[in-house]
């Protein structure tokens, strides 16, 4: 192994390898808490199970996983007795019950840390809130032949092992009882009728939630743990609609920030000049926020380039089609069409002069100096929207019981909606619209 190589895995890959299960964890689990729309319902776990962990690390003198996940187990039972009674007493909504529980038990959580810190114990408030990334490291040998032996890998660092147990066994409980999350987590009255126990689900859901939580903080902080149980799941949410690619883009991304936020914070920061490596968890965390944000900004379809863009090709279209149909109007009526012409008939919340260049480069229309005429391919598209429009107008007159003079307008909304109208009026054979002019026949 060369001295580079052995650098690597002494130092940085225990603590990457750290990073990357605890976001992996943490983002598996979000994606159902987000979906749910209790994505509070992380932020507030990571919040109430710190007293729990102080006190268990108090009464037992260690940081081994049994007393703390123990500790945190009990503080969360607790959390739920006095959210539920907060509630009943306090006729509150359970956003504001759940908002003030978890604040006075993360504050008494500090209080406790300080506490600890004074007695000169070995749990500060650093450990919990930012991680102890930087601290994680291996000594294994430098040479291939002993680096596999069962002594070596036993030397392996506890919070990894724990991390990765954890994932392991979310993993597999996820895997087993994907079918139940699915149903409850898109209709838990549907799942209550088939006879599966939503109150159960949403419990393991949640106990999966709080041992991710608990063996997290030690090495990342509660700071990583909220981001990561919010981010990957609401920037996996951003790029795909179906849940299987929602948990495995999910976990992706919880992997993929915990890699590239820790090489930057132990290896970029320092080349850019900064004295030292950054916090590993809040570099992980801004890695994972700026990526959310990158989904949110190009996302292909709920993006908010997208959406503009689908926005923009949806005005261009229905512009479009009112100077077609003005265009059509203006031929039944055998006066000359232009632009003003057709700028009294689309009315002043759409550009006439825009809307027609748009008819032109689509060759639906022809502009010979002032006039302007409908192509043949034009006409049957005019004929179309002139005919919606008309069949929307009879009805609203008919089936919804509008005046005639009142039906204009929303006609004009709703011609460019085809397949709304022939799914509401599949068949007509209406010759007349409410103002007794032709409808024009069907292509």
């Amino acid at each position: 192994m060369s001295p580079a190589l052995h650098e690597f895995v002494s130092i940085d890959l225990p603590a990457m390898s750290a990073a990357v299960l605890a976001s992996a964890v943490c983002a598996l689990l979000g994606s159902f808490l987000v979906l749910r729309r209790q994505s509070l319902v992380g932020d507030a776990i990571s919040h109430a199970v710190l007293p729990g962990l102080v006190v268990g690390f108090l009464l037992s003198g260690s940081r081994a996983a049994a007393p703390m996940f123990l500790g945190a187990g009990v503080a969360a039972l607790i959390a739920v007795a006095l959210i539920g009674a907060v509630r009943r007493f306090g006729r509150v909504e359970p956003g504001a019950a759940m908002g003030v529980v978890f604040s006075i038990m993360f504050a008494l959580g500090v209080v406790l840390l300080e506490q600890a810190a004074a007695r000169q114990v070995d749990l500060d408030a650093d450990c919990v809130l930012h991680g102890q990334l930087e601290t994680i490291f291996w000594l294994p040998p430098a040479t291939w032949a002993e680096f596999w032996s069962w002594g070596t890998l036993r030397e392996v660092p506890r919070q990894v092992v724990v991390l990765g147990a954890t994932f392991v066994a979310c993993a597999a409980l996820v895997g087993a009882f994907f079918k139940e999350l699915r149903i409850v987590t898109f209709d838990p009255g549907l799942a209550s009728s088939l006879g599966l126990r939503s109150g159960w689900v949403q419990a393991g859901l949640m106990a999966m939630v709080a041992a991710a939580t608990v063996a997290s903080f030690e090495a990342v902080g509660s700071i990583l743990v909220i981001a990561m149980l919010i981010c990957p799941a609401a920037t996996a949410r951003m790029l795909t609609d179906r849940l299987m690619s929602q948990v495995l883009v999910s976990v992706a991304v919880g992997v993929g920030s915990g890699v590239v936020g820790y090489l930057l914070a132990a290896h970029a920061a320092p080349r850019l000049g900064l004295p030292g490596a950054v916090n590993a968890a809040g570099s992980i965390t801004v890695v994972s926020g700026a990526l959310l944000v990158g989904a949110c900004l190009g996302a292909p379809r709920h993006g908010v380039a997208a959406r503009a863009l689908r926005r923009a090709r949806l005005g261009a279209r229905i512009a479009r089609e009112d100077a077609l149909a003005a265009l059509y109007r203006l031929e039944e009526r055998s006066t000359g069409a232009t632009q003003n012409a057709v700028a009294a008939l689309v009315g002043p919340g759409v550009n006439a002069a825009r809307a027609l260049r748009l008819a032109v480069g689509a060759g639906l229309a022809e502009k010979r100096g002032a006039a302007i005429r409908l192509t043949s391919r034009g006409r049957d598209e005019a004929r179309r929207i002139v005919r919606s429009h008309r069949l929307w107008e009879s009805y609203l007159v008919e089936e919804v019981g509008l005046k005639p003079d009142h039906v204009h307008d929303t006609a004009m909304r709703l011609e460019h909606l085809g397949d709304e109208r022939d799914r509401i009026m599949p068949r007509s054979d209406r010759s007349a619209d409410p103002h007794d002019r032709p409808i024009p026949p069907p292509s």
